[in-house]
């Protein structure tokens, strides 16, 4: 009877963290808005963004130029948020169940670094004065190949001498290779000393210029990152009982670690080239997600998405509003939290490996 009651508990607790992470995102969107500079009734705000909804009309009281600060400055804002979180919470997850490491991250694989470099790069060797505002279209897929690179370079160095690819070697191998394109990057902002302040405000994080169009040039690259994710979560469940398991089961561990790592690279690459580097939120999303559901990847991996979504919308907040008038750079406010969170993860996977 323990048992069934158990299991029973086990298979509708994901339901219900789904229609928690929903709820979040819905939450986290309407203060989201609601909050800054100028405070809006979070009820008048629920209600004009219902309006957004086709063939709703309804009297929120607000004047137009609340109208006009919700559509044109908060909202695009909270959607850019929104995508970014959710598409670095379930790349963490993505990855760490690609590396079997419950410490990877696009951070610390050098991922984010990469992606990093290849934007500066962009941004430095194209006309200056023209700002980061005006990202061209095609600074996600150069990203991407940074990341990509990136990626593929972490992986070479911890096999490196015949070692094995070991948690601990991956992330080593991953600390080396941010270092030295984080490197490279500082060369490439002292040699074109113009860009170096533009730069700096997009490392930090970039959500504080958001408009519809970092909206639209990311939304294509994370619709189909995630995806491609989501359709082979069920793979990475199958990949963490071993190699020789999963092929014995008909899958090809090879192929599916390279499509997904292909896809997370590619949703992380695009997230960086809108929103500059935001660290610790593929650590901090998906260990919390599960503490909540198990491991099972089928449902860390979407509820990574929502939570993501919900995190750095209210983080981004807390930005906003601690620092008033000025603002805190977004990226400092998740390394505030990241880095104490990361350390435990740290201490508890040290003290179950020995």
């Amino acid at each position: 009877m323990t048992a069934g009651t158990t299991t029973t508990k086990r298979a509708s607790f994901p339901l219900k963290a789904a229609i928690g992470g929903l709820v979040a995102v819905a939450v986290a969107l309407v203060v989201g808005v609601a909050f800054g500079a100028a405070t809006l009734p979070p009820g008048s705000v629920a209600i004009e963004l219902l309006n957004l909804l086709p063939g709703v009309n309804l009297d929120s009281g607000l004047s137009e130029r609340e109208v006009a600060i919700i559509t044109e400055l908060r909202l695009p804002r909270v959607v850019l948020a929104m995508l970014v979180g959710g598409m670095l919470g379930i790349a963490g997850g993505a990855y760490q169940g690609v590396f079997r490491n419950p410490l990877a991250d696009p951070h610390l694989l050098g991922v984010a670094a990469g992606a990093g470099l290849a934007v500066t790069a962009l941004v430095a060797l194209r006309d200056t004065g023209t700002g980061l505002s005006g990202l061209p279209a095609g600074t996600p897929v150069a990203a991407f190949v940074g990341a990509v690179g990136a990626v593929a370079l972490t992986y070479l160095l911890g096999g490196a001498g015949g070692r094995d690819r070991s948690p601990a070697t991956l992330i080593l191998a991953g600390v080396a290779v941010s270092a030295f394109l984080s490197a490279a990057q500082t060369y490439i902002l002292q040699r074109n000393i113009d860009n170096v302040r533009e730069v700096y405000s997009w490392l930090l994080g970039r959500l504080a210029t958001a408009g519809w169009h970092d909206v639209l040039m990311l939304l294509p690259y994370a619709v189909i990152s995630a995806a491609v994710i989501l359709l082979h979560r069920r793979e990475l469940d199958v990949l963490a009982v071993g190699d020789e398991e999963a092929a014995a089961l008909g899958l090809h561990p090879q192929r599916s670690r390279y499509i997904l790592l292909g896809a997370a690279s590619l949703g992380t690459a695009a997230a960086v080239a809108v929103s500059g580097l935001i660290g610790f939120v593929g650590v901090i999303v998906p260990h919390t997600v599960r503490l909540l559901v198990g491991y099972s990847y089928r449902a860390i991996l979407p509820l990574s998405m929502l939570y993501g979504a919900a995190f750095l919308v209210l983080t981004d907040l807390l930005g906003r509003t601690l620092g008033n008038p000025a603002e805190i750079p977004i990226g400092v406010i998740t390394a505030f939290f990241g880095a104490p969170f990361f350390a435990l993860v740290l201490r508890s996977t040290s003290r179950i490996s020995t």
